[in-house]
Protein backbone atom coordinates (compact mmCIF):
# COMPACT_ATOMS: atom_id res chain seq x y z
CA UNK A 1 0.00 0.00 0.00
CA UNK A 2 1.12 3.33 -1.26
CA UNK A 3 1.13 6.01 1.83
CA UNK A 4 2.14 9.82 1.96
CA UNK A 5 1.65 11.01 4.93
CA UNK A 6 2.28 14.96 5.24
CA UNK A 7 2.83 16.78 9.02
CA UNK A 8 4.10 20.08 10.24
CA UNK A 9 1.11 22.18 8.93
CA UNK A 10 -0.45 25.31 11.79
CA UNK A 11 -1.07 28.43 12.14
CA UNK A 12 1.50 31.37 11.94
CA UNK A 13 1.59 35.29 11.28
CA UNK A 14 2.53 36.67 8.05
CA UNK A 15 6.43 36.62 8.19
CA UNK A 16 6.88 33.04 9.97
CA UNK A 17 8.00 29.94 9.21
CA UNK A 18 6.69 26.51 9.30
CA UNK A 19 8.27 23.11 7.73
CA UNK A 20 6.39 20.79 6.45
CA UNK A 21 7.75 17.00 5.40
CA UNK A 22 5.90 14.10 3.75
CA UNK A 23 6.58 10.70 4.72
CA UNK A 24 6.58 8.12 1.75
CA UNK A 25 6.29 4.04 2.01
CA UNK A 26 4.88 1.56 -0.43
CA UNK A 27 6.75 3.24 -3.31
CA UNK A 28 10.17 3.13 -4.69
CA UNK A 29 10.72 6.58 -3.66
CA UNK A 30 14.26 7.31 -5.27
CA UNK A 31 12.14 6.34 -8.58
CA UNK A 32 9.06 9.46 -8.18
CA UNK A 33 9.42 13.26 -8.67
CA UNK A 34 7.62 14.04 -6.01
CA UNK A 35 5.55 17.52 -5.73
CA UNK A 36 3.73 19.47 -3.18
CA UNK A 37 0.73 21.01 -4.29
CA UNK A 38 -1.63 23.20 -2.18
CA UNK A 39 -5.75 24.09 -2.27
CA UNK A 40 -6.58 27.11 -0.72
CA UNK A 41 -10.40 27.64 0.55
CA UNK A 42 -13.12 27.43 -2.11
CA UNK A 43 -9.68 27.28 -4.60
CA UNK A 44 -8.66 24.62 -6.88
CA UNK A 45 -5.25 23.02 -6.91
CA UNK A 46 -2.42 24.89 -7.31
CA UNK A 47 1.05 23.18 -7.76
CA UNK A 48 3.76 24.71 -4.88
CA UNK A 49 6.95 22.94 -5.96
CA UNK A 50 8.33 19.59 -7.07
CA UNK A 51 11.78 18.04 -6.98
CA UNK A 52 13.04 15.31 -9.69
CA UNK A 53 15.16 12.39 -8.84
CA UNK A 54 18.20 11.99 -9.73
CA UNK A 55 20.13 15.15 -9.48
CA UNK A 56 17.13 16.35 -7.75
CA UNK A 57 16.80 19.91 -9.58
CA UNK A 58 14.04 22.26 -7.96
CA UNK A 59 10.93 24.05 -9.31
CA UNK A 60 8.64 26.34 -7.69
CA UNK A 61 5.43 28.57 -9.07
CA UNK A 62 6.97 32.19 -9.20
CA UNK A 63 4.58 33.47 -6.11
CA UNK A 64 6.25 31.03 -3.75
CA UNK A 65 10.40 31.36 -5.03
CA UNK A 66 12.61 32.84 -2.72
CA UNK A 67 10.55 32.16 -0.28
CA UNK A 68 10.24 27.94 -0.21
CA UNK A 69 12.17 25.60 -0.51
CA UNK A 70 11.58 21.91 -1.30
CA UNK A 71 14.26 19.04 -0.35
CA UNK A 72 14.15 15.15 -0.39
CA UNK A 73 16.08 12.65 2.01
CA UNK A 74 15.81 9.45 -0.37
CA UNK A 75 17.18 7.20 2.29
CA UNK A 76 14.34 8.28 4.24
CA UNK A 77 12.01 8.60 1.93
CA UNK A 78 11.11 12.23 3.05
CA UNK A 79 10.32 15.05 1.15
CA UNK A 80 10.38 18.45 3.25
CA UNK A 81 8.82 21.92 1.85
CA UNK A 82 10.29 24.88 4.17
CA UNK A 83 8.21 27.95 4.33
CA UNK A 84 9.66 31.68 4.96
CA UNK A 85 7.98 34.58 5.05
CA UNK A 86 4.65 32.99 4.83
CA UNK A 87 1.88 35.07 3.79
CA UNK A 88 -1.99 35.03 4.11
CA UNK A 89 -2.51 33.72 0.19
CA UNK A 90 -0.46 30.83 1.64
CA UNK A 91 -3.40 29.84 3.62
CA UNK A 92 -4.43 26.28 2.03
CA UNK A 93 -4.07 22.97 2.80
CA UNK A 94 -0.79 21.17 1.50
CA UNK A 95 -0.57 18.15 -0.09
CA UNK A 96 2.39 15.64 -0.79
CA UNK A 97 1.91 14.01 -4.47
CA UNK A 98 3.70 11.39 -6.19
CA UNK A 99 3.68 10.25 -10.01
CA UNK A 100 2.23 13.16 -11.07
CA UNK A 101 2.14 14.76 -15.24
CA UNK A 102 4.35 16.94 -15.90
CA UNK A 103 3.14 20.61 -16.14
CA UNK A 104 0.82 22.30 -13.80
CA UNK A 105 -1.39 19.65 -11.45
CA UNK A 106 -5.11 21.32 -11.95
CA UNK A 107 -6.82 17.93 -10.78
CA UNK A 108 -6.26 15.25 -8.29
CA UNK A 109 -6.22 13.02 -11.22
CA UNK A 110 -3.02 14.55 -12.37
CA UNK A 111 -1.64 12.82 -9.71
CA UNK A 112 -1.18 9.32 -8.75
CA UNK A 113 -0.47 9.79 -5.32
CA UNK A 114 -1.53 11.88 -2.70
CA UNK A 115 -1.37 12.49 1.00
CA UNK A 116 -4.15 13.47 3.14
CA UNK A 117 -2.85 16.88 3.45
CA UNK A 118 -1.92 19.40 6.16
CA UNK A 119 -3.75 22.93 7.07
CA UNK A 120 -1.45 25.81 6.52
CA UNK A 121 -2.84 28.97 8.17
CA UNK A 122 -1.76 32.40 7.74
CA UNK A 123 -3.35 35.32 9.60
CA UNK A 124 -2.46 37.93 11.57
Amino acid sequence: EVRLVESGGGSVQPGGSLRLSCAVSGLQFSRFWMYWVRQAPGKGLEWVSYITTGDSSTYYRNSVKGRFTISRDDAKNIVDLEMNNLEPLDTATYYCAAACRTGTVLSRADCTYWGPGTQVTVSS
